[in-house]
C-alpha cells in the first residue's frame, strides 16, 4: 500500500559480481526508502539483494530465471548483450506495470542497462548513474591478459566491437538529450571519461561507505587469514585481471617482506599464474573469492595497508572502506582514487613505476602515529565529502525531484 511518498523504481541489470557498484547500491537502498516508495528490478539477483529487500519490505522484480549474459566473439560482433537484455527486461514479470506506475527511475550502469534504456516509456524522470563508459568497448584494459599483453591484436578487437561501440554511444547520447533525464559519473575521472566517449557533461555522484559495515572497532567477525601469515600483510580487492593491477602489486611487493591477501578471486587459469608470479617474487599470497563484508572489514582492519594499482579505476570503494576501518590506503595516483585520497594526509597516492616510494609508504604505514593520523583524516574525509549512505540518498533524491 502506498504511504504517500513518490514512487521510485531502482534498476540494475545484474548483481552477480557483487563489486563496488553493487555494494554501493545495497547500502543506499534502505536510506532511499525514507524518501520514496521503492521497487527494485534486476535480471540477475543475489542473496544479499534479496535480504535487503525483504528486510525493508521492498518489492523485487526479476525474470523467472536469471539472465544468462551472452559471451564470446559472436556475441561481441553482433551486440548480443544489449539485444538479449532488452528482450529479458520485457519478460520480467510486473516490470511493465511498475514502469507505468512509478514516477521516478534510478538506473545503475553495468551489464544489461542499455537494454533497459531502450524499454523506457516516455515522460518519466530518470537518472542514470554511469559508473564508467563501457570499458570493454571504449578502452583496452579488459582486453589484456593478466600480464598486460593483448589477448588478440588490438586492431582486430576494435574492429569486432565497432558495431556495439557505435550503438552504445548513440543510446547514451540520445538518453542524455532526452527531456527529464540526467546522468552522473561516480567520480571526476569517470565524468571526464564520459565526456571523452559520449561528448556529454554529466554531474558527479560519489558512492558511499557505511560505518556500521566497515567499523574501526573489532566486532568479533572472523578474520580468515589471521593464521595464514606470520608476516604483516597488505590487502588488494578486485577480481584478478590486468585492469585491477594485481600483477603489478605482486611485482611491487618483492623485497618488502609483506604478504598479500587478494580478495575477489578470478578464473582458475589466471589465479594459477598469479600464484606462480607471487612465488617467483617471494611474496606469500592468500586468495579468496567474494566474502561477506564483515570478514572483508576484519581482514582490512588488521592489515598493514590496503593497496591498489588498478588501471583507470572510475572511483574505487576500497580507499573509503580503508578510511572507515582505520587502515592506511596506499593507491596508484590515477583515476578516481584522486577524488578521495589526499596524498600524505589520509593515505598515499604514488606513481605506478616508483617502487621505492611504494616501499617507503608501506614502511610509513607501520608507524602507529602515522596510522592514527591517516585514520582520523580519512574518516574526516568521508564526512566532508558526504560519503555516507544517507548523504548519497539525499543527493539522489535531489537529482530526481529537482
Amino acid at each position: 500500500m502506498s504511504d504517500g511518498k513518490p514512487k521510485l523504481l531502482i534498476a540494475k541489470g545484474s548483481f552477480a559480481t557483487m563489486g563496488g557498484a553493487e555494494r554501493d547500491l545495497l547500502r543506499v537502498i534502505p536510506y532511499l526508502k525514507e524518501h520514496f516508495e521503492l521497487t527494485v528490478t534486476t535480471l540477475v539477483s543475489v542473496p544479499e539483494l534479496e535480504k535487503v529487500c525483504d528486510a525493508n519490505g521492498i518489492a523485487l522484480l526479476t525474470p523467472a530465471a536469471p539472465w544468462k549474459i551472452p559471451a564470446g566473439l559472436f556475441a561481441a560482433i553482433f551486440d548480443k548483450v544489449r539485444k538479449s537484455a532488452r528482450k529479458e527486461w520485457k519478460s520480467c514479470d510486473g516490470l511493465e506495470k511498475a514502469l507505468d506506475e512509478h514516477q521516478y527511475i534510478y538506473l545503475v550502469s553495468g551489464d544489461g542497462y542499455l537494454g533497459f534504456i531502450q524499454n523506457l516509456p516516455p515522460n518519466k524522470r530518470i537518472h542514470l548513474q554511469l559508473h564508467e563508459p563501457h570499458r570493454g568497448l571504449h578502452e583496452d584494459s579488459l582486453h589484456r591478459t593478466i600480464t598486460g599483453g593483448f589477448k588478440r591484436p588490438w586492431w582486430m578487437t576494435s574492429l569486432i566491437l565497432r558495431r556495439s561501440r557505435k550503438n552504445d554511444q548513440k543510446i547514451i547520447r540520445d538518453f542524455f538529450y532526452t527531456e527529464n533525464t540526467s546522468i552522473s559519473g561516480n567520480s571526476n575521472f569517470s565524468a571526464k571519461r564520459a565526456h571523452e566517449v559520449y561528448d556529454i557533461d554529466p554531474s558527479v555522484l560519489w558512492p558511499c561507505v557505511d560505518f556500521n559495515e566497515f567499523s574501526p572497532t573489532d566486532d568479533g567477525s572472523k578474520n580468515p587469514i589471521k593464521d595464514q601469515f606470520s608476516e604483516d600483510y597488505v590487502v588488494n580487492v578486485g577480481t584478478a585481471s590486468w585492469a585491477k593491477g594485481i600483477w603489478e602489486v605482486i611485482s611491487m611487493l618483492k623485497g618488502s617482506g609483506l604478504s598479500l591477501a587478494h580478495i575477489g578471486g578470478g578464473d582458475a587459469k589466471t589465479l594459477e599464474k598469479i600464484k606462480q608470479h607471487a612465488n617467483r617474487n617471494s611474496v606469500p599470497i592468500w586468495i579468496a573469492p567474494r566474502i561477506p563484508s564483515n570478514e572483508l572489514a576484519a581482514i582490512m582492519r588488521y592489515a598493514r595497508a590496503v593497496v591498489s594499482m588498478a588501471h583507470k579505476e572510475p572511483f574505487g570503494l576500497t580507499p573509503i572502506e580503508a578510511f572507515a576501518v582505520g587502515t592506511p590506503a596506499i593507491f596508484v595516483n590515477e583515476g578516481g582514487f584522486q577524488d578521495t585520497i589526499t596524498d600524505g594526509i589520509c593515505g598515499r597516492l604514488i606513481e605506478r613505476e616508483d617502487v621505492e616510494e611504494w616501499h617507503r609508504a608501506l614502511q610509513e604505514a607501520a608507524d602507529p602515529k602515522k596510522r592514527a593520523n591517516w585514520a582520523e583524516s580519512g574518516r574526516n574525509r568521508i564526512e566532508t565529502m558526504g560519503l555516507k549512505p544517507i548523504d548519497l540518498a539525499n543527493r539522489i533524491m535531489q537529482l530526481l525531484l529537482n
